[in-house]
């Protein structure tokens, strides 16, 4: 006997509608457009972005002279790509990025920002002034939004149905673990909330003691002084 999902293939398809719905709506990349002007000690610009531990990154990088008739090695774009952590993780260091498009691709080794940094160095000797002024447009994909679903889907000779449920279970593998992450951090979170009150209350009840045998003290210290002097029998 056939089950009922089978005879209705629609059925299926309804019923995903709404994950693949939800699926579209999020971001497939953090893209960002800036202009970056050049110097001779070449200012540091960083776009960050939160990415979990080994996860796929793919940056991708295209720059713009705004004088399109500058002649060749006046300004130099260099591009690092680094971390947040307490390790201060450098995954990669690239100067001079042609004019084409540069893309670059890390895993990350921790839980942290990631950070790409743009240098826009002007070659010794030149002057700032006019400044030289290049634009930079930046793409960052993490995770899943950085996997070529269209060369697998090739690959595996999958519909676009697969590929798209493809795509929706490597998201929720990303949430999934960012959940696990979170819960983790919740609970280191916790337990040093509750040291720190157990830490306070063992804190106060010592002052409590200490400020009642202060008191007790200073009470038949004067007692005895007032009776030196006959001032209180």
């Amino acid at each position: 006997m056939r089950s009922s999902l089978s005879t209705r293939p629609g059925a299926a398809l309804a019923l995903l509608l709404p994950l693949l719905l939800l699926l579209s709506q999020l971001p497939s990349a953090r893209a960002i457009k800036f202009d970056l002007t050049s110097t001779s000690a070449g200012p540091v610009k960083c776009i960050w972005n939160y990415a979990l531990s080994d996860t796929l990154v793919v940056v991708t990088v295209n720059t713009k002279a705004h004088n399109s008739v500058e002649p060749a090695g006046e300004q130099r774009i260099d591009v690092e790509v680094v971390d947040g952590s307490k390790h201060n993780n450098i995954y990669l260091s690239k100067k001079g990025i042609g004019k084409a498009e540069t893309r670059m691709a890390i895993n990350t080794h921790s839980h942290a920002d990631l950070g790409v940094c743009f240098r826009n160095v002007l070659r010794k000797g030149l002057s700032a002034n006019p400044p030289r002024i290049t634009t930079i447009d930046l793409d960052v994909d993490i995770g899943a939004d950085a996997v070529d679903y269209n060369a697998i889907a090739n690959q595996e000779s999958l519909s676009g149905l697969e590929t798209e449920m493809r795509k929706l279970e490597a998201v929720a593998t990303e949430i999934v673990n960012e959940m696990d992450y979170l819960k983790k951090r919740e609970g280191k979170m916790r337990n040093t909330n509750q040291s720190t009150n157990s830490r306070v209350e063992n804190f106060a009840w010592l002052t409590l003691i200490a400020l009642l045998a202060l008191g007790s003290w200073q009470v038949f210290y004067l007692r005895s002084f007032f009776k030196r002097l006959y001032l209180i029998d």
